[in-house]
């Protein structure tokens, strides 16, 4: 499977499923929970959904909205330590464990995710 096929894969509810099983574990966390501001969870969560969705196939609204993603820029405010990409991990993992996507989807996904994960620490451990 290919980056490009993973939406017509999973389709809008796939993505959907997985950002929401996500961003239901963020506000307990006590690590990553006090890094999204309560205020915009929602829209933290539709940023990801939207990023995802276009990234691997589907509309590009993310970037219509918000031009290239930027990630290392858009994550700067953010202290994200080794223990901080771990824990977003685990909580993704869980996500992904719960939503059970296609085999072949999961798996590219996961290795994206972990990938991206690790290019947004820009503190030390």
């Amino acid at each position: 499977m290919d980056e490009g096929d993973v939406y017509a894969a999973v389709g809008e509810d796939g993505f959907e499923r997985l950002v929401a099983a996500f961003y239901r574990q963020v506000p307990g966390d006590d690590l990553l929970g006090p890094m999204y501001p309560a205020d915009d969870l929602a829209g933290a969560e539709q940023r990801l959904r939207d990023f995802l969705v276009g990234r691997f196939g589907g509309p590009p609204r993310y970037i219509e909205q918000r031009g290239h993603p930027r990630l290392r820029m858009r994550h700067a405010p953010f202290a994200v330590s080794p223990a901080a990409r771990d824990r977003w991990m685990a909580l993704m993992t869980r996500a992904l464990d719960e939503v059970r996507l296609p085999a072949d989807a999961d798996a590219l996904l996961r290795d994206f995710l972990g990938q991206v994960a690790t290019m947004m620490i820009n503190q030390p451990g």
